[in-house]
């Protein structure tokens, strides 16, 4: 199985942005060494916990500090942006990094509806034309648009690969007809589903981007020497899931300022129901439920996202995980 990694540049208490992102950059320097596939960047809008704004540009930065380790968005927010600019950004990259660059696109807004607004200078956002402005993407990298009278440059010797992003399954198809890769986020929705990943590769039609189907899975994983301390450490995430739902942003907290919170019994039920969305255990525990994902789904790369409180045991899931699936061996 192939390991990735998905970083969300969480900013932790009594950290500024500044020092996450060192930490950022850090981490992308250990997993390149460490063997992992790819590494993707989330973008994030009006958040005081998150650092990953503007992906793009933490591609282009960490591209040019790491030797092997393919760099992508996971994803860009294509509703705010025009298509043509999204094709040049990445043609770009690639030319700069060739056969490195991975284009990842999100559906959704990647922040509150105030940061909507402000991305689209007060107007109403677009919200209904999403696949026509990926396709229009897609034309623009691959110079197949019908717009003669632009292309977009730099022509790079190798296009980055592309990949739909999800958290339902309802863009497992359009994904497949595009030619597209199709990455599942676990860690929103919860829930895998043999007929999402069926779907996909029924449906796949090769693309100048890619000639296979290709699948991963985002899963937010705890690892810890033990199950207990493993589930000590979840309680930062704990805490950082129901906040988002309750929509307040914030820094993420240590396990024990999150286990000294008072919880309501609807928080505490709001808590055990977000546990599926992640997997915590040790490190054997936890890759023996990749590996039953693996053969169930057919899923080969899994793209871990682990989000600790405490930055040394963040890497160390990252360091037993390679560990423990041989990734340089």
């Amino acid at each position: 199985m192939k390991l990735s990694v998905l970083d969300q540049g969480i900013i932790a208490k009594g950290e500024t942005a500044e020092q996450a992102l060192a930490q950022t950059v850090a981490l992308a320097k250990a997993v390149d060494e460490l063997g992992y596939h790819r590494i993707w960047y989330s973008e994030h809008h009006s958040s005081r916990g998150l650092a990953s704004t503007a992906p793009e540009i933490v591609v282009a930065h960490i591209a040019s500090v790491t030797k092997n380790i393919r760099v992508g968005t996971g994803g860009v927010m294509l509703m705010h942006y025009a298509p043509y600019k999204v094709a040049e950004v990445f043609n770009t990259l690639a030319t700069l990094h060739p056969h490195r660059i991975d284009l990842g696109i999100g559906r959704a807004p990647g922040g509150d509806y105030g940061a909507m607004l402000a991305l689209s200078q007060g107007k109403r956002p677009e919200l209904d034309n999403i696949y026509e402005k990926i396709e229009e993407t897609l034309q623009y990298m691959n110079q197949k648009h019908p717009n003669t009278q632009a292309f977009a440059g730099p022509i790079a010797s190798s296009l980055p690969e592309t990949w739909l992003l999800g958290s339902s399954g309802n863009s497992a198809r359009q994904a497949a007809e595009l030619g597209m890769g199709y990455s599942y986020a676990h860690f929103i929705g919860g829930q895998l589903e043999t007929t999402i990943f069926e779907q996909y590769r029924h449906h796949f039609t090769p693309s100048y981007f890619m000639e296979k189907p290709q699948m991963n899975v985002g899963y937010a994983t705890i690892t810890a020497d033990s199950k207990e301390e493993a589930e000590f450490e979840a309680a930062s995430l704990d805490l950082m899931f129901l906040n988002i739902e309750k929509g307040i942003s914030g820094p993420l907290v240590s396990p024990e300022e999150a286990l000294s919170r008072s919880y309501s019994e609807m928080d505490k039920m709001r808590i055990e129901a977000n546990r599926r969305r992640m997997i915590v255990g040790t490190t054997k525990e936890v890759a023996e439920t990749l590996r039953q994902n693996e053969q169930k789904y057919g899923i080969q790369e899994a793209m871990i996202v682990a989000i600790h409180y405490s930055r040394t045991s963040r890497l160390k899931t990252y360091q037993s995980l390679a560990k423990e699936f041989g990734l340089l061996s």
